[in-house]
């Protein structure tokens, strides 16, 4: 196992700047161009989502692909600021609270998932009760589009060389510029995996084949699940903040605790998506 690690130790991070370009001090950069593919390419799938009659009840969505459109504005600053919030609070805010300024650094400590969860959910509240649109029929759409996100977002942390994994000896371990000499779990690949392309196929399987739909919340609830199921066994392999460390045990998280509650709502909610059909 030691000469296994000895080789891996060789492998090198893939040489791709961060930067994408730069003009003057302005910076153009993977991470964010990241979200910006991630949030428009989950509106076209939504706004197609929303189109097909066939994917809905005879009541129909009661929401139009005008309504999608506006929501983009709002969904946008419901993912960034809460994001933005959510890393604040839940795992820098020491050394925010000694240093302001460091808040605006997004590219310094990056976004919270369940930050961004959060303020897109009061994003949604707020939007569909000005538009009168079935609160749990937007949920649906929304959840049913956000892997598309995460994939892309997850990426993008795997080319800034952050939130990367324990060490390891697997043969498609990676030495980050940032993680030490040593080969580590690209955990971030798992994620784009998993929280990605996995989730996502498994939604557009209960929407197009089981006219999941047709149950408000079920969508969303089986997002919730399968989401907070892959962070947790994700967190196993990833290292933890080292701000924050192990919070109990040396193995539970601040991940894992974010996502329990996650776990419990998206059960709920899928047992009682029949009741609101």
């Amino acid at each position: 196992m030691e000469h296994t690690a000895t080789l891996l130790s060789l492998m090198a991070f893939p040489d791709i700047d961060p930067v994408i370009f730069a003009i003057g001090p302005v910076q153009v950069r993977w991470y964010g161009l990241a979200y910006v593919v991630g949030i428009l390419l989950g509106w076209q799938y939504a706004r197609r989502l929303v189109a097909n009659d066939s994917l809905w009840p005879q009541s129909g969505p009661r929401m139009t692909q005008l309504d999608i459109d506006d929501f983009l504005i709002w969904a946008t600053v419901g993912i960034v600021a809460g994001g933005r919030i959510g890393y604040i609070l839940f795992y820098d805010f020491a050394a925010i609270a000694a240093n302001p300024m460091r808040a605006l650094e997004i590219w310094n400590g990056g976004m919270s998932f369940h930050g961004g969860l959060l303020g897109t959910l009061v994003a949604m509240i707020l939007f569909a009760r000005s538009r009168g649109i079935p609160v749990f029929n937007l949920f649906d759409i929304v959840c049913a589009v956000v892997p598309v996100g995460l994939f892309f977002g997850r990426l993008a942390n795997f080319i800034n060389s952050e939130l990367w994994g324990k060490l390891t000896d697997v043969p498609w371990a990676f030495v980050f510029p940032t993680g030490g000499p040593f080969p580590r779990h690209p955990t971030q690949l798992y994620e784009a995996a998993l929280e990605g392309l996995l989730l996502l196929a498994v939604l557009a399987w209960l929407i197009y084949r089981r006219k999941a739909l047709s149950q408000p919340g079920l969508v969303a609830g089986c997002f919730v699940i399968g989401y907070a199921l892959s962070r947790i066994f994700i967190e196993f392999f990833r290292e933890p903040d080292v701000q924050i460390g192990y919070l109990a045990g040396g193995w539970l998280t601040m991940g894992m605790v974010l996502s329990l509650p996650m776990l419990a709502v998206g059960i709920w909610a899928v047992a009682t998506a029949r009741s609101r059909a």
